[in-house]
């Protein structure tokens, strides 16, 4: 029988699978692929009837059908629940304990299509093989550049290397990049020794490194509201308390950070102070003095994300700039830039933490990839970094104009002044609603929901400025968030 096509938006009728298989296929497909996480309740048999064109009795038999592939479960007077579904070898995938603290903490995995994970999926997981309009990343072709494969061929020929790669990489990174990199932050107004710098396998791992050095189960971590997804559900997963900080257009509200301040004693401040995901805001200098204010009155220390900075103005304010890693942590990396896959990314922290840090680092990684560390020196060191940067740069202002023009054009209002690499758009309708339904059309949405420490229902979406250019997907866009709202089946 042939293969469940989900970029058709309509089940096939007539067609040589009968109905009820090919909705059972659209679900399997879905939850296979992480897209519905464990525990999420399938629409009732009456609105899938309906947003499909199908009769109940199509989707009772259909459900019926997942149920006796083990992929969902019914509970009483419930309805259907997608089931943790094996990951090989018969292991499945356990529910994580989830703490119980006094406030509001990310709770994305539970009882929602759309978290942390699925998008991740999602974005690995791409059987429409067309750019995506909730990706966190530019497209690969903008990321072609030749100097990287002639920096990795030179750095591989080195006379060096056959005894270098029988041993393990320096502890902190290799020392050519560490002191490139310190070059490159003494040019941001940030002199930072080498000896400071720590690298690490993405900057992901650099903000986990700093959660597992400075915190402990039950500790209170402030984060930015709307904010990273996968940083509430790594949170939550080490069993910390999340304290959701509303971000505004010139920073985090203050206020409510000095409540939580007098209130929970919070150890930790994720900030991202340039081109914030998902609004795309930069911090004011005002609001930064303050927060470091904050910071040194209440004893708590600031990791200031700057994944983006490679994109960012030169003038753009920096916490780590105006603190001078007193209280504040400087984490990067070049997967937004340059080369995802690589996983080169670094911390530059107090030197009384640098210890720390690097104990940690070695009890999960040991060492880093020195072969790629050293290619990436040598990028950096030849000028091919900030070349690419500009390129990279010049050719997301035209994208982003494009994408700005589109969008509108097609009903969306943006919350935000749109900048950098991220819009953060009112869609006007449910947003995760809408995301699983451009879902059957192979497209994959950000729903605001995503951006939130708890979740709630949002009109709100993020939208990637370089995979939102192309009019046809809007052109798919709007019949089916106009269906969204009227609450039909079709487009």
């Amino acid at each position: 029988m042939p293969a469940f096509d989900v970029s058709d938006p309509a089940l096939v009728r007539h067609a040589h699978q009968p109905l009820t298989e090919q909705l059972a296929a659209r679900f399997a497909q879905r939850i296979r692929a992480r897209l519905l996480a464990p525990g999420t309740r399938l629409p009732s048999v009456r609105d899938c009837a309906r947003q499909q064109g199908v009769s109940p009795a199509t989707v009772v038999v259909a459900y019926d059908l997942l149920q006796a592939q083990g992929l969902v479960e019914a509970r009483r007077q419930r309805g259907f629940f997608v089931r943790d579904t094996p990951l090989g070898g018969g292991r499945t995938v356990a529910p994580q304990a989830t703490p119980n603290p006094s406030i509001a903490q990310a709770t994305l995995a539970s009882g929602t299509a759309f978290n942390a994970t699925a998008l991740i999926r999602g974005m690995f997981h791409d059987p429409a093989g067309r750019l995506q309009p909730g990706a966190g990343t530019l497209p690969p072709e903008w990321l072609e550049t030749a100097f990287l494969s002639a920096a990795l061929r030179k750095v591989a020929a080195a006379a060096q290397l056959s005894q270098a790669s029988l041993r393990y990489g320096e502890p902190m990174g290799d020392s050519g990049l560490r002191r490139a990199l310190a070059h490159r932050l003494t040019g941001m107004h940030l002199p930072v020794a080498p000896e400071h710098i720590i690298t690490t396998l993405g900057a992901t791992q650099a903000l986990d490194i700093v959660s597992r050095t400075l915190l402990k189960a039950g500790d209170a971590v402030m984060v930015e509201e709307p904010g990273w997804s996968v940083e509430f559900a790594r949170l939550t997963a080490l069993g910390m308390r999340v304290l959701p900080v509303p971000r505004r257009v010139d920073g985090p509200d203050l206020a409510v950070m000095a409540r939580y301040c007098e209130e929970h004693a919070p150890k930790l401040f994720v900030s991202v102070s340039v081109f914030h995901n998902p609004t795309g805001c930069c911090l004011s200098p005002a609001a930064a003095h303050r927060v470091l204010q904050l910071a040194h009155r209440f004893g708590f220390h600031v990791v200031e994300d700057d994944t983006y900075g490679h994109i960012a103005p030169e003038h753009a304010t920096r916490l780590s700039v105006l603190d001078g890693l007193q209280r504040s942590i400087y984490v990067s990396g070049f997967a937004k830039i340059l080369a995802p896959d690589w996983r080169v990314g670094f911390l530059a922290a107090p030197p009384a933490l640098v210890e720390r840090l690097l104990d940690t680092k070695l009890l999960s990684t040991l060492t880093t990839p020195s072969l790629l560390e050293r290619a990436m020196a040598l990028c950096m060191e030849q000028g091919h970094l900030r070349r690419h940067a500009e390129r990279i740069k010049t050719r997301l202002d035209a994208a982003r104009a494009r994408s700005v023009r589109l969008a509108q054009a097609a009903g969306c209002a943006f919350v935000t002044e749109p900048a950098g690499l991220f819009g953060w758009v009112d869609v006007g309708v449910d947003s995760e609603a809408l995301a699983l339904r451009m879902l059957d059309l192979g497209y994959l949405l950000a729903p605001g929901t995503l951006f939130h420490a708890t979740r709630q229902p949002s009109t709100l979406m993020r939208i990637n400025f370089a995979t939102t250019q192309d009019a046809a997907f809007w052109d798919t866009f709007g019949p089916v968030r106009d269906a969204v709202a009227h609450g039909r089946s079709g487009v």
